[in-house]
């Protein structure tokens, strides 16, 4: 366990992450005090909370340690106003990771990140040693080790804005799922946000496990790579139903719950990177797996229309691979909050797959005229008007996609919160 002995540590944020890093730093023997830009009254036991922080009192601290939420943009004035004076700057799982004694495989991507956390979790569990998923999914890693009972092997999640603040480190095997444009409301420039997800290989040697899209252009890496693509041939590769280890059967996707290519190069990743994992084991694994809600979910078949619930598509990308799996004629509904990202580079894919564009929320109107020389487009402020939009357009047949291509936080709180409303209204319809 990490020895913080009288060394003074800030929190910034007083969410779940920070919440978990400030017990974790209390039990490691600091003087902790987390900061909040609102209410920091739910506070762990022994640790002081400051509300209403600014910038302004970040300048008059001066600690041992900052440690800050990923909610809170790591080069803006407030956290750097705290880290001017500081020893050194970390995130939720620098801190947690340090105090963690068993095996670490991490796992990022723009999209896909969820689904491979679950599998590598199952599979793992699988060849008979336990395993937690942590991080950007489920419970902070700092929960984990503050449970006293450590897994064998933790899948760990990592988001940009995690990886943004890691600095010691150094995962046993590496994920690394695809990659496309996001996030752009919080990173000036594509390239940056490239920048913060390729930092999960900086502290990697030679002989650590580097699992890899085919294609993905990382420049020079250290690691033993293995390559996976339900495209091309690679490692790990999808012919039919079937994955393929090198020229070996492995699993095929009708013994599992998963779906579509995307789903596909998730399990391909995942079966990679597990060290003893068999076809047995896997197919055993995976009999009874359920894909996470809200990733291209069938929420009901109403008069011969097929309703998805793809919540989880906010990006681009996302978008981009729901459209790619779908076989009938498809009526999108698509909008949410304006995050700065350029949609024309799916217009083939929208003329071909797409025959009515509904498009609601804050960036509901821009994409309704940027394609309504293209296809049929229709644009309404909510997301109640888009299904009922969408059940007029569909003829039997035919597919409703709720694939939004963007964050959900103008209208809702995140997108569980869209994809269940998605699904209670399109109960009501019945």
């Amino acid at each position: 366990m990490l020895n913080l002995t009288g060394k003074t540590v800030a929190i910034l944020g007083a969410g779940r992450s920070g919440r978990a890093a400030a017990a974790l730093a209390y039990h490691c023997g600091a003087l902790v005090t987390v900061y909040d830009a609102g209410e920091a009254s739910r506070v762990p036991a022994g640790c002081d909370g400051v509300s209403n922080a600014t910038a302004e009192v970040g300048r008059s601290v001066i600690v041992d340690l900052v440690v800050t939420s990923p909610g809170i943009e790591t080069g803006g004035g407030f956290v750097q106003a705290f880290a001017e004076g500081s020893g050194a700057l970390w995130g939720e799982i620098e801190l947690a990771w340090r105090c963690y004694p068993g095996r670490t495989i991490a796992i990022t991507g723009t999209n896909g990140k969820t689904t491979t956390t679950e599998l590598v979790r199952e599979l793992v569990k699988a060849t008979g040693r336990s395993c937690v998923a942590c991080g950007n999914y489920g419970v902070p890693l700092a929960e984990v080790v503050l449970s006293g009972e450590f897994p064998d092997v933790i899948a760990l999640e990592l988001s940009s804005f995690q990886l943004e603040t890691i600095d010691a480190f150094k995962p046993d095997a590496v994920i690394w799922l695809n990659f496309s444009a996001d996030h752009m409301d919080r990173y000036a420039t594509l390239e940056e946000y490239r920048g913060a997800k390729l930092r999960i290989f900086r502290n990697c040697d030679m002989t650590t496990p580097l699992v890899i899209r085919s294609g993905e252009n990382l420049g020079e890496l250290k690691g033993l790579q293995v390559t996976f693509s339900s495209e091309v041939e690679a490692d790990w590769s999808l012919r039919g139903d079937m994955i393929y280890k090198g020229k070996s059967p492995f699993v095929a996707l009708s013994n599992t719950r998963l779906r579509g290519s995307h789903n596909a190069e998730d399990l391909m990743a995942a079966c990679a990177v597990v060290d003893g994992l068999t076809p047995e084991l896997a197919v055993s694994a995976l009999k009874d797996y359920r894909p996470p809600a809200h990733r291209c979910e069938v929420v009901g078949i109403l008069d011969g229309v097929e309703y998805l619930n793809d919540s989880k598509a906010t990006n681009l990308h996302a978008l981009e691979s729901a459209l790619k799996s779908q076989v009938r004629p498809t009526v999108l509904l698509v909008g949410g909050k304006e995050k700065g990202l350029d949609y024309q580079p799916l217009a083939a894919l929208l003329s071909e797959k797409v025959i009515q564009l509904v498009s609601f929320g804050e960036i509901g109107p821009a994409l309704s005229q940027a394609f309504s020389e293209l296809l049929p487009c229709q644009s309404v402020s909510t997301l109640r008007e888009a299904v009922a939009a969408a059940q007029k357009a569909a003829p039997p047949g035919s597919t409703i996609l709720l694939s939004p291509g963007t964050s959900s936080f103008d209208q809702f709180r995140g997108y569980e919160e869209r994809g269940e409303a998605f699904r209670s209204l399109v109960l009501d319809l019945n």
